[in-house]
Order: C-alpha cells, then sequence, then structure tokens
C-alpha cells in the first residue's frame, strides 16, 4: 500500500479520471457547494466534475459550473493542478481554476446547493482534508501543484509546491 508522496513515479503515474474545480469570487466572497451527488457527496467544495472525452479542463469546468450551480462563468484563469492517489487504486488529476466574471444567480440543482461565503470563513472542517493545504495559495493567487494519497477520505500524505 502506498503511504508516502516519494513512493509514487508522478513522471508516469496516470490518472483514471480528469476533473475540474472553478472558484467564483464575488468580493471578498468565493461561491461554494454542498455537494449532492458522486464522490463527496455531503462534502463542501466548488462546482466541477469530470472531463468528457475530448474535452479541454477549460470547457469542462465552465460546463459543470453551469451544469451544477446555473452561473456561466468568464475570464477563467488556470489556477493549478491537483494529484490524488487512493489506496484503493482510484487515480484522479484535477485542474483548478477561478474567475470573478459571471453571469447568473447562483441556484440549487441535483448536484449542487451553492452558497457564498467569506474568503475569512471557509468551511475546511467539512471539506476534503488536502483543501486546507491548497486553497490558501488559489487566495493567493499563487500556482500550485498538490499531490496527495487518500484512503477512502482520510487523507494519508500530501505535498504542496508553487515552485516551477
Amino acid at each position: 500500500m502506498t503511504k508516502s508522496i516519494k513512493d509514487i513515479d508522478w513522471k508516469k503515474w496516470s490518472p483514471k479520471i480528469r476533473a475540474t474545480l472553478l472558484f467564483i469570487f464575488k468580493e471578498n466572497e468565493i461561491l461554494l457547494i454542498h455537494k449532492k451527488t458522486g464522490l463527496g457527496k455531503g462534502k463542501i467544495n466548488a462546482p466541477g466534475g469530470k472531463i468528457e472525452e475530448g474535452e479541454s479542463p477549460y470547457d469542462c469546468a465552465i460546463r459543470e459550473t453551469f451544469e451544477e450551480v446555473c452561473v456561466q462563468p468568464s475570464d477563467v484563469k488556470k489556477a493549478g493542478e491537483l494529484f490524488f492517489q487512493f489506496v484503493d487504486g482510484l487515480t484522479i488529476h484535477g485542474y483548478v481554476f477561478y474567475t470573478d466574471q459571471y453571469l447568473g444567480t447562483p441556484t440549487e440543482t441535483r448536484e449542487a446547493n451553492p452558497f457564498w461565503c467569506s474568503v475569512d470563513e471557509i468551511p475546511y472542517d467539512k471539506m476534503w482534508e488536502d483543501d486546507i493545504t491548497w486553497l490558501p495559495c488559489l487566495l493567493s493567487k499563487d500556482y500550485f501543484h498538490g499531490y496527495y494519497i487518500f484512503d477512502d477520505e482520510k487523507m494519508i500524505d500530501a505535498y504542496v509546491t508553487t515552485d516551477f
């Protein structure tokens, strides 16, 4: 069982799932969701989801945000990348984006219940454990890579860098 980030050859590592997250900012607030379906159901996160065949991460982030919270983001910028190795074999490569430009009003859907949250009061205790390690990079607009090992929902090891 892989227990350390150093046990993995990340250059040869291959994800089974490619996915996105898109954080929308409004003044000193960030749009988050109570996730109602899929991996992470019950947790707080940002809108996002799996990249479809032939779709770019950028296009996926915009599509998933519209599908999950009924807003159309624009002027989207890439914030970082996340690499997850689960001990059960699941592997996920996540692309994180952000914007402060959007049209529409965040609306609850079958997949998500959106809410605005002060950036000073982000509920890390209701999110995936890794979020507290990389979200500060996003908030300070530092491009990042985060590498993680999880056993189900328990983070075993983590490494975040902004040095490239």
